[in-house]
């Protein structure tokens, strides 16, 4: 290929890409739709295309050396201002007194929409946007694709049978990755990512069914017949329905020969904690030993204290083990592992570092487990291993996916739904609130600490950005508020890359009443339970997903008083639905419905094998691949078909099977 010499060759093999095939199955991560423009008046959010006439010249700004270009443009229905920052050769771009077409992304400065870093558009067009790759700058990777797609129909012929493409209404392998990468208007692009959608689906469905036939033994765990409800009596309040419903089935895993790989998937509050303790206590109390990884050392620190107040009155030994720990308290924790005089062990991926041994590990508890990778779970798994045994495995998730994509998504994992939430928990009443009214939403927060409450603020940046004038930052925010509306008022401060003791210290001083307000990143997003907490602000709201929007919210409520999820932005669809609705099942669904599942099974869940895995639409697209699969198997009339799936997903999927968990 031209342009590609050895240096490009490594920064393409840095991101997986080793093939011409690879590369075509570099799919856009998004595209930018440059085929419709939108009158200036109505550029006021988002990306637009704008069309119209620079009436004065531009005006270059220097400052803390950077640079600014401001200009305007006009058209019938009003006039936009431009910014570029750091590009001072656009003004030898912009041709006063000509009608020219820009395509940028609007921010809000001043209260006034900008159209930011805008570039210029010679024709209406719909344009893929690709993963940045070091070394590669984005428009020489746009013409290694369109050099690489010369090519397509040597280097990836077909991979479905035809019959099982028709029958799903599905276009040909080619047109799919020609339109994918430079389509030709909106419809081709549908058609195409909808069969790469369904072909990618597809053979993730047809790899774990290979893998279905390596599943591991266990270790049976000779459990009493009421060991659940013997747990439940020991615990200081009465489990729901969904709970014991739960914890009998993870009871009725544990005591079969085959390991146990069972999801436990519920809503902010509902409980999955105590029944990780459950399962714990059950094992533990068997002879076994368990261990309970996090994401954090914060909530393995938390997870740590509910269980010493809770397990140890039980009799089973705790203990903690994160990477901040002094060397000596290091050491005597991986003797208590190895020796089985913890029974219990919480912690960070310190529980899998090297030198940590158990003396019979016999359950496995990940929490937040879309936060880990899959070697981090499968090698804690594998430390547990008895004469080629595994222990049971058992991962939760409160980041809600509906059952129906779980059951897909982890198709060799049972799942357990807890879907009912404790009495006394309050519904968090959440309202979106324009910037003209937040001086009246602060004086709500003042009200609320008089009463002895407490709240929290979160920004989507610790610091200020020049590229990103109208996000707010958590650092300029604290400042602002103590000087500020909140002035008098305890005021702390924190963030992900804090020095991890000051980051203990801050939310120790805040869950013990020492803070009324804690102004933050998402860092609070998991594992930080204040009950008396009952103000929940959002800066930015817009930037932030619908599901971590709902976990944010589960910050608060978590006591008896009534409590408020303030979200800080221009009302749109999506935040509507936020404030209709606390179940995260059902906001789930409708952030599906909204912008599809994305970026589903990317390395962070499952090793390399579906790195690039695509979706569009809802979850129909998904259920309707694995129901194809699933007649594959059970069709005798259809066995060549599935016997050339399977053979194709080996071909691009066998040499990482073994790198992909279950868990």
């Amino acid at each position: 290929m031209r342009g590609v010499g050895p240096a490009r060759m490594e920064s393409l093999r840095a991101v997986g890409i080793v093939s011409l095939r690879d590369l075509l199955y570099c799919l856009p991560v998004r595209y930018e739709d440059r085929t419709k423009v939108t009158p200036c008046a109505q550029a006021r959010s988002g990306e637009v295309l704008v069309m119209g006439v620079v009436q004065d010249s531009p005006k270059l700004s220097r400052f803390h050396g950077l640079t600014r270009v401001t200009a305007t443009l006009t058209d019938a229905t009003g006039r936009l201002p431009l910014a570029w920052y750091n590009q001072p050769w656009v003004m030898q771009q912009l041709p006063v007194g000509q009608s020219i077409m820009l395509f940028g992304r609007i921010g809000i400065k001043n209260n006034r929409a900008v159209l930011q870093n805008a570039q210029r558009v010679t024709e209406p067009s719909i344009q893929p946007v690709y993963r940045a790759v070091k070394g590669i700058p984005a428009k020489s990777f746009r013409s290694m694709m369109e050099q690489a797609l010369e090519q397509v129909d040597d280097c990836c012929p077909e991979t479905l049978p035809n019959g099982l493409r028709l029958r799903h209404g599905l276009c040909e392998l080619n047109f799919a990755l020609r339109e994918a990468h430079f389509p030709a208007n909106v419809d081709n692009l549908r058609i195409a990512r909808r069969r790469l959608a369904f072909e990618q689906m597809l053979m993730y469905q047809a790899a774990l069914g290979l893998m279905r036939r390596h599943k591991e033994d266990g270790i049976p765990i000779p459990l009493p017949e009421n060991a659940a409800a013997q747990f439940w009596r020991q615990m200081p309040f009465p489990p729901t329905g969904a709970q014991r419903r739960v914890l009998e089935e993870v009871a009725f895993d544990l005591r079969r020969t085959r390991a146990m790989s069972r999801l436990i998937q519920g809503d902010v509050g509902c409980g999955k904690t105590a029944l990780a303790f459950g399962a714990i206590s059950m094992v533990c109390r068997s002879g076994f030993q368990a261990a309970m990884m996090a994401p954090t050392e914060i909530l393995a620190r938390q997870h740590y204290e509910s269980a010493k107040a809770l397990l140890a009155p039980m009799g089973i030994s705790c203990g903690l083990l994160i990477g901040s720990m002094k060397a000596k308290d290091k050491r005597n924790a991986h003797a208590s592992c190895a020796d089985g005089s913890w029974q219990a062990v919480f912690g960070t991926h310190a529980l899998i570092s090297e030198g940590v041994e158990y003396k019979n590990l016999g359950l496995v508890v990940t929490d937040e487990q879309h936060r880990f990778g899959v070697r981090q779970r499968s090698t804690l798994q594998e430390k547990g291993a008895q004469d080629r045994k595994a222990p049971h495995v058992l991962v939760m998730s409160a980041t809600p996916i509906p059952r129906t994509l779980a059951l897909i998504l982890y198709g060799d994992l049972d799942v357990s739904v807890v879907d009912e939430l404790p009495p006394g928990r309050t519904q968090v009443k959440t309202r979106v609130v324009p910037e003209s009214k937040r001086e009246a939403m602060y004086g709500f927060l003042r009200g609320e600490v008089a009463k002895g409450r407490q709240g929290y603020v979160v920004c989507p940046l610790v610091e200020d950005s020049e590229m990103l004038e109208d996000v707010r930052s958590a650092q300029a925010t604290y400042e602002e508020l103590v000087s500020g509306v909140l002035h008098g008022l305890r005021v702390g401060l924190t963030w992900g890359a804090q020095p991890a003791d000051d980051k203990a210290q801050v939310l120790a001083r805040f869950a013990a009443g020492e803070m009324d307000v804690l102004v933050s990143t998402t860092v609070i997003e998991v594992g930080v339970n204040v009950p008396n907490a009952s103000v929940m602000i959002i800066e930015n709201a817009e930037r932030y997903g619908l599901s971590q929007l709902h976990q944010l919210r589960g910050r608060v409520g978590r006591g008896t008083a009534e409590s408020w999820c303030f979200l800080l932005a221009d009302e749109n669809e999506r935040l509507r639905i936020l404030s209709q609705t606390n179940d995260g099942f059902l906001v789930a669904q409708k952030d599906l419905e909204l912008r599809g599942p994305g970026d589903l099974m990317g390395t962070r869940q499952s090793g390399e094998m579906m790195a690039d895995f695509l979706l569009d639409g809802d979850v129909r697209l998904l259920e309707e691949a694995a129901k194809c699969m699933k007649q594959l198997r059970e069709d005798t009339a259809l066995q060549s078909e599935r016997q050339t799936v399977e053979n194709v997903a080996l071909q691009h999927y066998g040499d990482r099977l073994s790198q992909v968990a279950l868990n």
